[in-house]
Order: C-alpha cells, then sequence, then structure tokens
C-alpha cells in the first residue's frame, strides 16, 4: 500500500476506449471496427486491418473520475486528467490530456496518438488525475487500477467476458444450490469475483460436445451453443451488475469498478442507445427502480448480449453447413 502527504480519492478511474484508427504511409486513416478493441479484456488490437506499414494509432478514450473528484469544495485545484501510453521494451512514453464531458460530469475523453516506430509489441494505457494539493502542482490524485493493453501487432483482442467455467453433475454436486437446476444444461453464478459458468455433466455428451472439436457439424454445433452460453452469461451478468450499484446522495448510480462496471460500459451503448454512459445508467437506474419502463428494456438487454456473444454468427454458420450437408445427400 503506497501512503501520500496529501488528501486524494480512494476509489480508481475507471478507462474504456471508444475508437480506434491507424494513419497510413499515404496520410489516410483507416477506422477499425469495434473487433479491434475489447472492453472486457482491456485490450486494443492494432493488427487487426493487418496494415503493417501503418505510421501511427489514435485511441478514443472516455474516463470517468470517481465521487468527490470535481466537487466544488474538493481540496485541489487545477485539475487535469492525462491518458499515458508506456512501453517498458522502448521506454517510450505519450501522453494526452483529456477533455470534461459537462462541467460537472465525471466524464472525462480525447484521444491519445502513438508512433507505431515507437513500439515494438505491446504497451501500457492508463489514465492519471493530477491537481494542486497544499499548494504543489501536479501531485496525482488518483489514476486507473485496471490499465489496457495496447497490441501493435495482434490481429485481435483477447475476445469475450472472462469468466470461470466448471463442470460439475448437479444431480450429485457438493454445491447444494446446483442440485434444484438438474433438469438445465448450464447455469451462471454472477455473484463472485468473476462470473461462474456450471456445466451439467448429467447432460450425456453435452461436455463432451463443449470441451471437444471433432469437426465437421459438430463443430458448428458447438460454435452455437458457446454462443447461446455466452447471450445467458451477458445477460446475467448485466442484470447483477444493475441490481447491485451503488448510489450517490443526489440519487445517482455510480459505475462498479469491477467486471459489473465493465459489463455495463459495453452493453449500455445497445440498451440505451445515443446517450452518454452516465446518462444511459441513469436511465437504466430508473427504469429498473419505478414501475414503468423496465420489462420494455428487456428486448434491448437481449439484443446487447446476443450481439456480444456472436450468436448470429454461429447461426448463420450452423445454417450454411447444414445447406451444405443436404446438397452433398441429394443425389
Amino acid at each position: 500500500m503506497k501512503f501520500y502527504p496529501y488528501k486524494r480519492l480512494n476509489r480508481p478511474i475507471t478507462l474504456r476506449v471508444t475508437s480506434a484508427s491507424l494513419k497510413l504511409p499515404d496520410g489516410s486513416r483507416d477506422r477499425l471496427d469495434t473487433s479491434a478493441f475489447s472492453t472486457p479484456q482491456r485490450t486494443v488490437a492494432l493488427g487487426v486491418a493487418q496494415h503493417e506499414d501503418w505510421v501511427s494509432a489514435r485511441i478514443g478514450l472516455s474516463a470517468t473520475l470517481p465521487p468527490g473528484a470535481t466537487d466544488s469544495d474538493a481540496p485541489w485545484s487545477d485539475l487535469l486528467v492525462l491518458a499515458v501510453v508506456t512501453d517498458g521494451d522502448t521506454n517510450a512514453r505519450t501522453t494526452s490530456g483529456l477533455r470534461q464531458e459537462a462541467p460537472d460530469s465525471k466524464e472525462w475523453f480525447g484521444e491519445i496518438e502513438i508512433l507505431r516506430d515507437h513500439h515494438v509489441g505491446r504497451a501500457e494505457l492508463a489514465v492519471h488525475a493530477v491537481a494542486t494539493v497544499d499548494g504543489v502542482r501536479g501531485r496525482a490524485i488518483t489514476e486507473t487500477d485496471f490499465n489496457w493493453t495496447v497490441d501493435v501487432t495482434a490481429e485481435e483482442p483477447l475476445g469475450g467476458l472472462r469468466l470461470d467455467v466448471k463442470q460439475a453433475s448437479f444431480s450429485k454436486s457438493a454445491r447444494e444450490w446446483l442440485r434444484p437446476y438438474t433438469d438445465a444444461p448450464w447455469v451462471v453464478d454472477a455473484s463472485g469475483r468473476l462470473p461462474l459458468v456450471m456445466v451439467n455433466t448429467d447432460v450425456e455428451g453435452f461436455a463432451d460436445l463443449l470441451g471437444g472439436e471433432t469437426g465437421g457439424m459438430e463443430n458448428k454445433v458447438h460454435e452455437l451453443l458457446v454462443s447461446q452460453m455466452a447471450t445467458d452469461v451477458w445477460t446475467a451478468v448485466f442484470h447483477s451488475a444493475v441490481g447491485d450499484l451503488e448510489i450517490e446522495p443526489d440519487g445517482s448510480p455510480v459505475f462498479p469498478v469491477d467486471w459489473r462496471g465493465e459489463v455495463l460500459r459495453e452493453m449500455l451503448p445497445d440498451v440505451v442507445p445515443g446517450l452518454s454512459a452516465e446518462e444511459s445508467l441513469r436511465q437504466v437506474h430508473r427504469r429498473r427502480t419505478s414501475d414503468t419502463g423496465w420489462a420494455e428494456l428487456q428486448t434491448r438487454v437481449h439484443y446487447a448480449a446476443v450481439r456480444r456473444a456472436g450468436a448470429r454468427q454461429a447461426l448463420a454458420h450452423v445454417l450454411r453447413a447444414l445447406q451444405q450437408s443436404n446438397r452433398e445427400d441429394t443425389p
């Protein structure tokens, strides 16, 4: 634990990457789609577009400061929020200032641009809040505790929601809470440090299908099942996250700092599109705690989960495999 001789915030900054683009040798810019970065894995993969000769990368950022950072009676002044990319392999360091979304908002946004020649592999992206405290300028009052990785060569981020997956016989498991679910092929427990998926080995052949890759149609069915499980997981963790929010004295919900906050930031743009992250969370919280609007929002929640689980692609692969099999069986 570090000790500081001045007052600081006791909660970290939450960082999210919102966009990425590459500047090419001819001066044009290739804007990468959202598959280039993963919020749950906090990773940006700049090799996704397979440009070997890009000159620089511009990464769009959104950072949420914890409550109290911008209060009028805060014991600091001259607040600055800085994005910093550091590379231990090349000793490169790039810094960019972020801008406040609105005068009283905890949301800050901006971009940071890194040069390809300054990096060989992976760099670390963090955000720091610095201010004048007790007359001393440039003192750090908080920072991200979960930084992002910027990989200049990877073609995809370490995708998917981080999960703990276990197998058990639901009817015989020492986990007594599983026994009422003996008819379910899997269940999701979103109450722990990481979401837990329990796979029911009582369903004959199911665990083998999930764990093996035998080729052909079995692979496509495997992919479809995994996407269905992922849809259930995304739905469960979203509800877990919005169901246990910390509320400020003025009634505003606060983004969690663990995986629940990451899930909300990942899904809210599809659940309540067109709004800032803070306003989206406020609207979802209002609907959940009021008498109207929550049921109607469930279609959007399911849509957001389906998108992140890749269910459409998995279904398309199964359908193509079935069509191919039917053609081969037709004399």
